[in-house]
């Protein structure tokens, strides 16, 4: 993956949500195995395995919860001003099986600002993989770089559009003959 999509970036050949740079923060992990949580206080993280993911995952920007359903609280929007930027927190929420629950994890922002467009890219790219069941591919740094590469220079703002897109993207990622 050269390029980044909202939190989301390439690490040493790991996919990675969040700052990993960052010292003290937090961030996840995809793995083929399932999502990995990096804690800074814990000698080890928390493996989910994808099996128990249920109904996508959904980035929030910022801590708490956002106001009618969106990606950003008013604290993540903050964040991305001049003089906040790479301040904060983001959170993947989702719902998870045996035992349900729902689950939120806490990812370090970068000193980057992120573009609305991105978060919803990324929002939307996450909630389609897991929908397919094919959550394990979001480990796949060449599957998910070249999906990213295509999304990156979008700026699609209509929910139909950024839908598009992203099925559009995913089928693009796919190797050829697939």
């Amino acid at each position: 993956m050269s390029a980044a999509l909202g939190p989301l970036e390439l690490v040493d050949g790991r996919c990675v949500v969040g700052d990993v740079r960052r010292s003290g923060g937090s961030w996840v992990e995809f793995r083929e195995e399932g999502l990995y949580r990096h804690v800074p206080a814990a000698a080890e993280g928390e493996l989910i395995p994808w099996h128990r993911v249920m109904l996508g995952l959904r980035v929030i920007i910022g801590r708490g919860y956002p106001s009618r359903g969106g990606n950003y609280s008013l604290r993540g929007l903050l964040g991305g001003l001049p003089g906040f930027k790479g301040r904060g927190v983001g959170h993947l929420d989702m719902t998870l099986r045996r035992p349900y629950e729902d689950w939120s994890v806490e990812f370090g922002r970068h000193r980057r600002s992120y573009r609305f467009t991105e978060v919803l890219l990324l929002d939307e790219l996450l909630k389609q993989t897991v929908a397919a069941g094919e959550a394990h591919r979001l480990a796949d740094a060449v599957w998910l770089g070249a999906v990213v590469a295509r999304l990156k220079p979008l700026t699609a703002w209509s929910n139909g559009g950024i839908r598009n897109a992203v099925a559009e993207a995913r089928r693009a990622g796919e190797p050829t003959g697939a």
